[in-house]
């Protein structure tokens, strides 16, 4: 059984943060390292639950390539997320947008790249000379409401403006 793959640290810590425990708490010190499965090696996250005790474990597939962080945060390469679809980038990005704090510039300027990045990872899904995110890209029920609720917003010039204007809102604040 293959295993999506994690790009990045913060790639999975997303991912975990967006999966709570099934007593909907995401209250998880999360500990990391490399096992060994019948593919060849997996990169485990476990842990217990703050709130309930419960054990959780993830394992996720390795990148064929490293990422190398360049910057906060980086969740992936090139190559569009195996975790997250691009429904659930999006939803990450207007989350973390619509919780800019106004006192505070430092923390502004580091929840605006969180939503550039994340609408960066929308725009991985679209393929060369596409000019919106095709229906494969959305896996995820969040993600298809995500869609259905607002499709125009997955088009290739739609989500380059708000990415440019994150991007230009968190450097008014570095």
């Amino acid at each position: 059984m293959a295993f999506a793959v994690a790009r990045t640290r913060d790639e999975a810590h997303l991912y975990l943060d967006l999966h709570p425990c099934e007593c909907g708490s995401v209250e998880t010190t999360w500990e990391n390292g490399l096992v060994a499965v019948d593919e060849g090696l997996a990169n485990r996250y476990w842990g217990t639950c703050d709130d309930c005790g419960r054990q959780r474990e993830y394992l996720f597939g390795l990148p064929e390539r490293p990422v190398m962080p360049s910057g906060y945060p980086t969740f992936g390469g090139e190559e569009p997320s195996q975790l997250l679809d691009a429904g659930e980038w999006l939803w990450v990005a207007d989350l973390s947008a619509g919780n800019v704090p106004a006192d505070d510039a430092a923390e502004a300027h580091r929840t605006l790249s969180i939503a550039t990045a994340a609408v960066e990872e929308v725009v991985k899904f679209i393929p060369p000379g596409a000019d919106e995110v095709p229906d494969d890209a959305f896996w995820s029920q969040r993600g298809r409401e995500m869609r259905a609720a607002e499709p125009g917003r997955f088009q290739l010039d739609r989500l380059l403006i708000v990415r440019d204007s994150y991007r230009d809102l968190a450097a008014r604040h570095a």
